[in-house]
Parts: structure tokens; sequence; C-alpha cells
């Protein structure tokens, strides 16, 4: 055979020796070994916990939101159950099935434990921990609706039950509204005894008269550089209280002169009361309506009302239109002349050119001269206003739908408040203002063009004729709702609006001080009457 050439021969291939792969093997050896060694004392450390801050503690408790919104959440699922369930309760107790009614209600409370301790623990409910609650949950609610307390019967039951209870309510309120009305309306028996006895007290003794002869100034009474108030009332304690927080906050008291109108029964009472107590030497002048000879029926339009059978039967029975009219719209002190004399003050004081009208519900608690010194220009009345919201404007007074009304007023004019007002007297004849309230007072014989009080003709009778004051003057509200406690502070005159009297047992507690400091408890007439 024949050879190849050397050149074409295929290399030899070199054996690695034995030598060699052992020693590789061996290395191999030795990393793995090191590897597992390192390993294995990594494992072997002690573990320390990781610190949380207090925000990373909160973020990681129960987050009841994400919960509720979690696809899978059991705590939304019993939610849902114990809702249902309180419904199912009504139903049973309705339908008198009382033993189904326990049992629904001892596991509602069993599945609000679950939720509780979730909720303090500050995690997430698991199924396991809610499966036997859930489950005993909608067995119960399987037999509620076995019981054919379904979704349709149990909707109509609680509407009925719904419609029952506003039928209660309304009638609640109502009766509320008809006592509270006749509690504000009713003279408490303290003071029907303050009556009796000045009365008892003016008549048997003559002193009392020669006293409050001698105490009266004549000259003062007319004089129209002196500050001049007046107050309509058959109430002697509260009159007492406005005069004693006027004179006692006054810095010129012996300039002040307070004309008092009350009626026939009540005259002889307050003459006794402000002829046996002095107010820092300031005049008083108490007069009764019955006197005054321009007051008859062919000149005011109320007492013609009055004489009016079916006005009186309005007022007086209630019974003329169902009772479908509101309590307080029959109030008959909207008939009272001593309601109504605010629109006579310059016939009640014909030689007065300025005088600050008061209500006898408000207490006095700053100096009122600067009163006498504001500018009107050229306005009747200064008074402050009460249109901050909408209830106090003219279209919540006075009936829109009437053509008169809507001719002649503009329905968002602002409102004000009777109860401290300045009225320029010198204006008031020049512009007949008198005559003004007499117009709309014959033109609302029938009720149409408003129903309660006397502020809706006040507003029509002194409409663009009235000059906004500070609200500072006087804070409204005491008699029945909260007023904010620097309104007060700040506020010359608080009036007790409303029927919480400050001297009846309905006034609102924490502002009756503010009027009961000008209340001298331990008079002995006072006393006598149980005035505590």
């Amino acid at each position: 055979m024949r050879r190849r050439g050397q050149d074409f021969r295929r290399p030899v291939r070199r054996r690695i020796s034995h030598v060699v792969w052992w020693t590789l093997c061996g290395i191999a050896v030795l990393l793995f070994i090191v590897i597992l060694s390192k390993e294995s004392q990594i494992e072997s450390r002690p573990t320390f916990p990781k610190r949380y801050d207090r925000r990373d503690r909160i973020m990681e408790g129960l987050n009841i939101t994400d919960e509720m919104l979690s696809a899978n959440s059991v705590t939304r699922q019993l939610t849902d159950q114990i809702s249902l369930a309180k419904a199912f309760v009504v139903i049973a107790k309705e339908s008198n099935n009382l033993q189904f009614a326990w049992e629904l209600s001892a596991q509602i409370r069993n599945s609000q434990v679950l939720l509780s301790n979730a909720a303090t623990r500050r995690t997430p409910l698991t199924t396991r921990e809610t499966e036997t609650a859930i489950r005993d949950m909608a067995l119960l609610l399987y037999q509620a609706q076995q019981f054919h307390y379904d979704s349709a019967t149990m909707i109509m039951r609680l509407k009925a039950k719904i419609q029952g209870l506003e039928e209660q309510m309304g009638s609640v309120n109502e009766k509320s509204s008809k006592y509270g009305q006749i509690a504000a309306e009713e003279v408490p028996k303290s003071l029907y005894c303050l009556g009796v006895r000045l009365t008892t007290e003016w008549f048997g003794n003559q002193n009392l008269q020669r006293k409050l002869k001698e105490r009266k100034q004549m000259e003062k009474l007319t004089d129209n550089n002196l500050y001049h108030f007046c107050v309509f009332s058959d109430n002697i304690l509260a009159t007492s209280v406005v005069v004693n927080s006027t004179a006692s906050n006054s810095k010129n008291p012996d300039m002040i002169v307070f004309h008092l109108v009350t009626d026939e029964i009540n005259y002889a009472a307050m003459k006794a009361w402000f002829a046996i107590n002095s107010f820092r030497g300031v005049t008083v002048e108490v007069q009764k309506f019955e006197d005054f000879k321009w007051l008859n029926a062919s000149y005011v339009p109320v007492l013609k009302q009055l004489q009016d059978s079916e006005t009186q039967s309005y007022y007086f029975s209630g019974n003329s239109d169902g009772g479908r009219t509101p309590i307080k719209f029959r109030n008959p002190k909207y008939l009272s002349m001593l309601n109504h004399l605010r629109f006579y003050i310059p016939e009640v004081f014909p030689a007065l050119k300025k005088v600050v009208f008061l209500d006898d519900d408000v207490v006095v608690q700053k100096d009122l001269s600067a009163l006498f010194s504001i500018n009107l220009n050229g306005n009747v009345n200064g008074a402050v206003e009460t249109c901050m919201e909408t209830f106090h404007r003219y279209h919540k007074y006075l009936n829109y739908s009437h053509p008169l009304i809507r001719e002649h007023f503009d329905p968002d004019a602002c409102g004000w408040a009777f109860g401290m007002n300045i009225f320029d007297l010198v204006e008031w004849r020049k512009r007949n203002v008198t005559g003004i309230y007499h117009y709309w007072q014959e033109k609302n014989v029938d009720r149409t063009l408003w129903k309660l009080g006397t502020l809706p003709p006040g507003l029509l009778t002194f409409y663009g004729l009235t000059e906004p004051l500070n609200p500072a003057w006087h804070v409204l509200g005491l008699g029945y709702t909260n007023v904010d406690p620097q309104l007060i502070e700040k506020g010359a005159v608080l009036h007790y609006n409303g029927n919480s009297k400050p001297w009846l047992k309905i006034g609102m507690e924490k502002y009756k001080p503010l009027w009961e400091k000008y209340v001298d408890y331990n008079h002995p007439q006072l006393q006598q009457c149980n005035f505590h």
C-alpha cells in the first residue's frame, strides 16, 4: 500500500494526563465547599427586626376603604348582610315574629363583634374566621325570604313605616309648636302675682302716688334736648329690665326720659313699681292707651278690625278654616294696640322730635346716647338690617302673588328689625307715615297681603324711609337660636325675639343671665311672688 506524504498526515491527539483531571475536580470540590460554608454562615447569623417609623406602621395597618373596595372583601359582605338583616328585624317585629327577630339581632351582634375586632387589631378579616358568621347569617336571610320578607315586601313595608313616622313627626312638631306658642303667651303665676300685689299697693298707699308725682319732672317729658325712649308693654318686670339696663349703662342717666304705655289692667301696677323703685335718676312717665282720645275705630284700622266678627273668629276661635292656618298666625297679640302703637308714636308724643323705640323683650348693655346724634339722611326710621340671609328679604314676609305687592315693592329689598329703632318724628309727620300705615292696613283687611305680626306692615310703611344702622346696635335671636358670642359681647341692645323669653321657663338658659343681672331677686315684692 502506498503511504501518504508526510505533509498530508493527520496530527496525532495528545491525551490529558490523569493527574490534571484529578486536580481540576479537586478544585471544583473545594469551591463548592467554600460556597456552601458561606451560605450557612449567612443563615446562621441572628436576624434583627426591621425598624419602621410611625408612618410605616400606620400604612401597614388595616385600611378600611381599600378593604371594602377589594373584590374579595369579606368585610363588605358582612356589612351588607348586617344592613339587610336590620331591615328584616324591623319587618319581623311588625309581623310579630319575635323569635326570628331575636335570632337575627343575635347574629347581627356576632358579625359586629368580628368587624370590631378587625378594626381594633388593624388587620383585614380572613375568609376562614368569617366563614361561620357569613354562613349563619346567609341561612337566616334565606329563611327571611321564605317568610316572604322579599325585597318588594320589605320596600313597601319600610315605605309605610317611613310614612307613618313622618306623620308622627309632623304631629309632634305641630303639638310642640302649639304648646310652645301657648307657653309663650301665658302669663307666669309670679308675674300675675306681682301685678296683683302692686295694684293693691298703689290703691292702698297714698304715699306712692305722691312720690311718683314728686319724682316726675313735667318739663323733662317734653324737653327735646334729652334722650327720650318709649316702651309699649303690659309686662312690668320686662319693662323694668329695659329701664334698669338702659340706666345702668348710661353715662348720663339724669338725661334719660322713659315714656311707658300700658293698658288699663296693668296701669296701676306699672305706676306703683316705678314709684317704689328708682333707676339712677331716670325720669319715667306711665300712661295707658285707653286715655288716648284719638285712638278710636274711625281712625285706627286695627280697632275697626277688632270689631269685625270674622276677624274675631279668625284670631280667637281658630275654626274658620278647619285649622289649616298655623297657630302662630292666629295670635291675638297681633291685634293688641300695645303691639300697634309703634305706628302712632307722633300722636302718642306730640311734643317730641326724636325718640328711640324699644321692645320689652330687650336688654341694653351699652350707652345709647349716640343714637340721638346719628344722621338719618332725611329718613324716618333708623334700624338694623337683617338681610344677611335670604330669609330676611321682603319676599319672605309679603305675598308677591298679589298685584299691589308685586307692583310697589322689590322682593329682594333688605328687611330690618323692630325692637330698637330711632325715629325722626319731624320727618314722620311731614311724610304722613301713619297715613301710609293706614292705607296698607285697609288693603289687608282680608289678610291677603301678609298674615303675621307688625313687621310686614312696618316693611311696607317705612319702605324707602329706613336708614340702616350699624349691626352692633341691635343683636337679634336670643329667644330662638344660637347667637355668635362675639356679636353678643359687642351688641348695644340684645333682643330676645322668639318664644323663649328670658322670664319664661322655656327661655334659653345660656342667655338668661344677661337679662337676669338687671333683676333684683331680693326685692320684697319679687320675694313674695316667688321670683327666683
